[in-house]
């Protein structure tokens, strides 16, 4: 893992075209301060810009995956924290590249917004997910609503929003917040598997799959063209007719 000077910050690290971000401020239960919201949309970019790089693991340190944002960082001078979350938020929601929440203890308010905007999300069967802001009078951006809405529906959201209250794995799941539940120690394992596969997967497919979730359809013909002029698909009946593994090379 590349590391900073000690105290809260973001961990990362890339293995085998799999890069894993890391929330660690351990002593506030991973909560984020303004300086990790700054920091999250340029390290993303740099891992984005990164060939090597397939997809992207997003957790926290130790047994808490994130508790929300750093409440003794909201009175400090700059930028809203609302504002630096919310482009945290959509910078990963744009990572052009499949992205996973995987989620212990607390993903909560902050917390539950930057897991919310990864692709899916793997959970252990102990974590807790809530969005928090009516406990502390704090209107939810609109794209977070729209997000959160598009994953768990309109009633899943409001009974979020409303009350604030802590939903656990097995709630979470029907409702489409959570992918995946895994015993306690099992998480990593899992999320190492089920990435390693996708780094093996055709690019093209993912992004463009990525960008058609989102309701986007002005780019249907760039896709096509893509698609017949990029070899990734040749590659992949090539591969399936010769019992091979394939070797995709079109790349974000």
């Amino acid at each position: 893992m590349e590391q900073s000077e000690p105290g809260p910050r973001l961990v990362h690290a890339v293995t085998d075209g799999v890069a894993t971000v890391v929330i660690s401020n351990p002593a506030k239960r991973n909560a984020m301060t303004a300086a990790m919201w700054r920091a999250l949309p340029e390290l993303l970019g740099r891992l984005e810009a990164d060939a090597s790089v397939r997809a992207l693991v997003l957790t926290g340190e130790g047994p808490t995956f994130c508790a929300g944002a750093d409440i003794s960082s909201l009175r400090e001078p700059g930028e809203s924290p609302q504002d630096l979350a919310v482009r945290a938020e959509e910078a990963l929601a744009a990572f052009a590249k499949p992205t996973v929440a995987a989620v212990r203890g607390y993903c909560v308010g902050g917390g539950c917004q930057l897991a919310a905007a990864c692709d899916l999300r793997f959970a252990e069967t102990d974590a807790l997910f809530g969005v928090t802001p009516a406990k502390l009078g704090i209107v939810y951006p609109s794209s977070s609503t729209r997000r959160l809405v598009s994953l768990v529906g309109p009633s899943a959201a409001k009974y979020l929003l409303f009350s604030g209250e802590l939903i656990d794995t097995e709630r979470a799941l029907r409702t489409g917040l959570v992918d995946e539940v895994l015993q306690p120690g099992d998480l990593g394992k899992r999320v190492a598997e089920f990435t390693r596969v996708v780094a093996t997967r055709s690019q093209l497919t993912q992004a463009a799959a990525k960008e058609f979730a989102t309701g986007r359809t002005d780019r249907d013909a760039y896709w096509q063209a893509q698609a017949h002029g990029g070899g990734d698909t040749a590659e992949g009946i090539a591969a399936f007719l010769e019992r091979r593994a394939p070797h995709f090379t079109w790349t974000v």
